[in-house]
């Protein structure tokens, strides 16, 4: 499942489907891929640690400590080697390391992490629904 973040980027149109349609499908799935591996991948409290240090990184973007944003994108980036290190210990699906690959892929500028940071939002919102209880 590709996430895309922008219906046109040049115009700066958010997918108007991205914080409730796409985040909800891939809630869904995620839940299930935990519910499948006996809860061993996509814990919440996984979860959580990533959506943690995304909203840190926007946090620190913002900031007016860090006015250069080629600060904070190669930590953007680093996320993707996190990632990779969480599923090599089966802690996270495929599902949710291509999430992570596809949306730091699209963060070139502060806007895009907004937007990441958002849509990460909306999908904890719905993985609270549809996701194991612990």
């Amino acid at each position: 499942m590709e996430i895309i973040f922008w219906k046109n980027r040049e115009k700066e149109e958010i997918d108007p489907f991205l914080f409730s349609e796409h985040a909800e499908k891939l809630a869904r799935r995620l839940a299930d891929e935990c519910r499948n591996s006996r809860e061993k991948q996509n814990k919440r409290t996984q979860l959580r640690k990533f959506y943690d240090e995304v909203v840190r990184l926007e946090t620190a973007a913002r900031s007016s400590e860090t006015d250069n944003w080629r600060t904070v994108l190669p930590m953007v980036h680093m996320l993707t080697a996190k990632a990779a290190y969480a599923r090599g210990r089966e802690l996270i699906s495929d599902s949710f390391l291509a999430f992570i690959k596809d949306s730091v892929s699209q963060t070139k500028e502060f806007k895009d992490l907004r937007v990441f940071t958002t849509f990460f939002e909306a999908v904890m919102g719905f993985y609270r629904q549809y996701g194991p209880n612990s």
